[in-house]
């Protein structure tokens, strides 16, 4: 708890600049309860507040999009590493089923490159695959999602519609 609690507060630091972080979520995960309606209303709640963060982007891919290259991958975390500070940067897509999971595209749209770190978190532990092919795999799915997701207006607007109209929030 106290980590994520620490990261974000790394959203609202000021110096040095907060990571960019750019967060894709199927809207299946904005509709599944977890825990009491109250709770999932304060989560999306907060959603919507760090989504009006300078350095945060939080896009929805609607149910409308049907399956997609992200149900596949299930969860993972792709972060890229500046040339200039070797720190950070990191960017979240979603989980099929359960939840935000993070990537990383570079900066100028290209494949994930030397500088760029793959994780994948398991239940009872973690995996770094670590081949240029895996990485441009993972690439190639953070493309695809990033075409499928709503704009962070549509996003934001459909994330409180959901918790007004389902969570009662």
């Amino acid at each position: 708890m106290e980590v994520r609690l620490h990261r974000q507060h790394l959203l609202r630091r000021g110096s040095p600049p907060p990571p960019r972080l750019d967060v894709i979520l199927t809207e299946a995960v904005l509709l599944r309860l977890v825990g009491r309606p109250a709770i999932m209303a304060g989560q999306l709640r907060r959603l919507g507040e760090a989504s009006e963060l300078p350095y945060v982007s939080i896009r929805v891919v609607p149910l409308a999009a049907g399956a997609h290259h992200g149900t596949v991958a299930g969860a993972f975390i792709m972060l890229d590493f500046p040339p200039d500070n070797g720190a950070p940067d990191p960017s979240v897509v979603p989980s099929p089923d359960d939840g935000p999971t993070a990537v990383l595209p570079a900066d100028d749209g290209s494949s994930a490159g030397p500088s760029s770190l793959v994780y994948r978190e398991f239940l009872t532990g973690a995996l770094y695959p670590d081949e240029m092919t895996e990485a441009d795999a993972y690439q190639r799915i953070w493309a695809s999602l990033d075409a499928l997701a709503l704009d962070e207006h549509q996003s934001r607007h459909l994330i409180n519609t959901i918790r007004t109209e389902v969570h009662h929030g």
